[in-house]
């Protein structure tokens, strides 16, 4: 089963609360692909969630390294991957992440990773409509469906309209 939300992100604050609601319901090691096109607004979204956890140094788009790490004040770290620049799947393997174990990884263009990448908990899906961004959340597997319900327990996305 996978429960699946939408709202609408007006501006750059709505993109930071939508971060902020997802890093304060997210579940250890959550693996969330973010999918849309080139400007979509998926490095916005990842950055405001890395803020939502803490990280207070510089975020980078990882277009170019690839992975961007960063530690995290409760211990263990944030993997943010940028797959947009690899030929194909294999070239993950250089990247060093078979022994990651990240509190979180947020993975851009993860299709181009597809078969080696871990199965999501979540997917989200970033479109630009106009002066915004309409995201929809597909939450998968039990882990998945458990995040949804906290996500729906905490105020959901309130405050974020749907598209």
């Amino acid at each position: 089963m996978s429960a699946v939300r939408s709202a609408w992100l007006a501006e750059d604050a709505a993109t930071a609360g939508l971060g902020a609601a997802l890093a304060a319901t997210a579940p250890e090691g959550a693996v969330v692909h973010l999918h849309g096109a080139l400007g979509a607004g998926k490095t916005t979204l990842a950055r405001a969630w890395l803020r939502a956890l803490g990280v207070t140094g510089p975020v980078r788009s990882p277009t170019y390294t690839l992975v961007e790490r960063y530690p995290l004040g409760a211990g263990g770290e944030a993997l943010h991957l940028d797959l947009y620049r690899i030929g194909q799947a294999g070239e993950l393997d250089f990247l060093g992440l078979d022994d990651a174990d990240a509190r979180l990884w947020l993975v851009e263009w993860p299709e181009r990773g597809a078969g080696v990448l871990r199965t999501p908990d979540l997917e989200v899906a970033l479109e630009v409509l106009g002066e915004g961004r309409a995201a929809t959340l597909r939450f998968r597997g039990r882990q998945g469906d458990a995040w949804a319900e906290r996500l729906d327990a905490q105020g959901g996305l309130q405050g974020l309209p749907e598209p």
